[in-house]
C-alpha cells in the first residue's frame, strides 16, 4: 500500500474512534464523501498550487453531489514535534497562501464576508466558503490531537443548510455534549457563526482579545 494511503486510513481511524465527538464528520466517513490529500512539510508553500488543485477538484465534486456532509482533509507529514503556536502560526502561513493564489482567478464567497475580522467571515476558495478546523499532535484537545497536522475544510453551505432545516442547533448539542465526555469539556473558543469571527475557532489555540488574524485579503 502507498505510505500516503497508510496515513489516510489512520485519520479515517482517528474519527472513527469511539467517543469522537464530530458527528459530521462520523456522517461524512460513513457516507464515503471525505476527500483526502498527503502534503509534505507545512511549513513549505512550495506544495499550494497542489493543494489548490485538490480544493478546486473538491469543490467542484461536493457542488455536484447535491447531498450532506462533505469534507476535504490536507495532510501533513510534518512536523511532527509542534505545539499550538507553532501550529496556528503554519496554519495561517498555509492559508495567507492558498488565498493569495486563489484570489488570482477568483473573488470571495460573496454569501460571507472576506474581511477575517467580521463576525460573519469564513475562508474561501473558488467561491466557496469553508470553516477550517485545525488538527495536529500538540493539540490541548483529544478531539483535535491527530499524529499529523492536517487542515479540515467543512463547506459552509452545509451548515446553512442543517440551519434552515432546523436540525443545526441539535446536531451542535449533541456534538458539544460528546466533546465533554470526549475531552473533559466544551471547547472554549467554540462559538457560533454570526457571534464573533470563526478564525479564533480554525487552529484550536486559545486565543485573547489582543489577538488579530494574520491573514489578509
Amino acid at each position: 500500500m502507498n505510505p500516503d494511503d497508510d496515513i489516510i486510513k489512520e485519520y479515517w481511524n482517528f474519527l472513527s474512534q469511539k467517543g469522537f465527538p464530530c458527528v459530521a464528520a462520523k456522517a461524512a466517513l460513513a457516507r464515503g464523501h471525505i476527500k483526502s490529500i498527503v502534503i509534505g512539510h507545512m511549513a513549505c508553500p512550495v506544495h499550494d498550487s497542489q493543494i489548490l488543485n485538490f480544493m478546486y477538484d473538491f469543490v467542484d465534486n461536493y457542488r455536484s453531489a447535491g447531498n450532506s456532509y462533505h469534507s476535504a482533509a490536507v495532510i501533513f507529514k510534518e512536523p511532527l514535534h509542534i505545539d499550538e503556536k507553532v501550529f496556528d502560526q503554519l496554519l495561517w502561513q498555509r492559508l495567507t497562501g492558498l488565498s493569495a493564489l486563489d484570489k488570482v482567478r477568483y473573488t470571495h464567497d460573496p454569501r460571507v464576508d472576506d474581511d477575517p475580522s467580521s463576525a460573519r467571515y469564513s475562508f474561501s476558495l473558488k467561491e466557496e466558503a469553508f470553516f477550517i478546523v485545525g488538527i495536529h499532535p500538540g493539540s490541548e484537545r483529544k478531539s483535535r490531537r491527530f499524529k499529523y497536522p492536517a487542515l479540515i475544510f467543512n463547506p459552509h453551505a452545509e451548515f446553512e443548510k442543517l440551519r434552515r432545516l432546523k436540525r443545526y442547533d441539535k446536531m451542535k448539542e449533541i456534538v458539544r455534549k460528546r466533546d465533554v465526555f470526549y475531552s473533559g469539556s466544551v471547547n472554549p473558543m467554540l462559538d457560533d457563526f454570526g457571534n464573533s469571527s470563526e478564525v479564533n475557532q480554525y487552529s484550536g489555540m486559545r486565543h485573547d482579545s489582543s489577538w488579530t488574524c494574520p491573514l489578509s485579503h
